[in-house]
């Protein structure tokens, strides 16, 4: 199936950058999309530029105080002790200069990818800058100072209003994101991510499912750490379809960490590329299926730039334009131009060998515990039906 498809770029998304040595590092979306044009599936007609979120737009979910305090860090004019009620000037979000108008181009690039997709311009749309899935009303966290998903999804319940099913693969808990719509009963979220007993944040049980009027409409499935690609689809695949049959939404947002690979160093789960082709496919379906199409994807964690993030970003894209996934090798030109810049050797396919995963003494163990928790989603959805 080709699908007419947005991508939202700007080299601009390079600003949002703590120092040399943080982990978060925008380069992987210039890689991720070089490696697209490398590959000519994305072509110039299908890149959108992002815009500065205003003030007003960030307020749909932020503080007032906090958007006061982000612009005051940015300047140079916030005290430890003030960016400390803030979570700013942290060792995860250190501050930086022109920090507020860098971050608000990765919300407005995400109320682009809005826009174009409710209005009806595309079917779909990519924002890689985006999925700052850790930050809160007042209080930046885990890299993220403006949580553009939220911002995102607040805009569309006010301008479009429409019900939406947030998904969120990234290996971390999308905390922020949940709690921003923990009490709201059209938006529903879905996080699978590695348990919270060894990983930031430490949240994201099974048992956290909204309150009040919410209740009900925010699902969880913490992975056990070393969880390999067969358990994690088992249980993704089968939450999801179960999660989208029971809400029934009018449009869907993914959010893309591609920190669950074995290769990032920031996590513990084991998974390879296979999983990176699933995943989209899987969102494409259900898009298809319940929302005429609507899907919205963004970016988030992935902390292996060179040999990670591109091609699991890539494929989001290769399968929103063309129903598939991409396979065999990657383009030699891709390959050539950053060698000399990367740390490590670059793969040449776009699959990964399996080897990549070490032996796991614990593999049955851990896909049988993850199994428990996935029948533990699917009896509350049945109930709720």
């Amino acid at each position: 199936m080709t699908c007419n498809s947005s991508f939202v770029f700007s080299n601009a998304y390079l600003n949002y950058h703590f120092h040399s040595d943080h982990p978060f590092n925008q380069k992987r979306v210039v890689l991720a999309k070089e490696l697209l044009e490398a590959a000519n599936t994305l072509e110039q007609h299908e890149i959108i530029a992002p815009r500065l979120a205003t003030d007003e737009e960030l307020a749909l979910f932020h503080d007032k105080a906090y958007i006061q305090a982000v612009k005051k860090a940015s300047s140079g004019k916030m005290s430890a002790d003030e960016g400390f009620e803030f979570g700013l000037g942290t060792e995860d979000t250190p501050i930086f200069t022109n920090m507020h108008e860098a971050s608000s181009f990765l919300v407005g690039g995400s109320l682009n990818a809005v826009d174009t997709v409710l209005e009806e311009k595309s079917a779909h749309a990519l924002n890689l800058g985006g999925g700052l899935h850790h930050g809160f009303k007042r209080k930046a966290s885990g890299f993220c100072v403006y949580n553009d998903g939220a911002v995102a999804i607040k805009y569309m319940r006010e301008k479009y209003n429409v019900r939406v099913l947030y998904v969120d693969t990234d290996a971390h808990h999308g905390d922020g994101v949940q709690w921003a719509f923990y009490e709201d009963p059209n938006v529903c979220t879905f996080s699978i991510h590695e348990t919270g007993r060894y990983l930031f944040p430490g949240t994201g049980n099974v048992n956290e499912r909204g309150i009040k009027e919410g209740h009900g409409y925010a699902f969880n499935l913490p992975v056990d750490a070393f969880t390999e690609d067969a358990s994690f689809l088992q249980v993704y695949e089968s939450a999801l379809t179960e999660i989208c049959a029971y809400f029934k939404p009018d449009v869907i947002v993914t959010q893309n960490g591609a920190d669950p690979h074995a290769y990032d160093p920031l996590t513990h789960l084991c998974a390879t590329m296979t999983i990176f082709e699933k995943i989209p496919l899987l969102a494409h379906e259900m898009a298809h299926q319940y929302c005429d199409g609507k899907w919205i994807a963004l970016g988030g964690g992935g902390y292996d730039i060179w040999r990670v993030v591109p091609r699991a970003w890539a494929q989001v894209w290769n399968v929103m334009k063309t129903g598939h996934p991409k396979t065999g090798n990657i383009p030699d030109k891709w390959i050539k131009q950053w060698q000399p810049q990367a740390p490590v050797t670059l793969p040449d396919t776009w699959h990964d060998d399996p080897a990549i995963v070490p032996e796991i003494p614990r593999k049955a163990e851990i896909t049988e515990k993850n199994a428990k928790f996935l029948l533990s989603l699917l009896k509350y959805t049945k109930n709720k039906q």
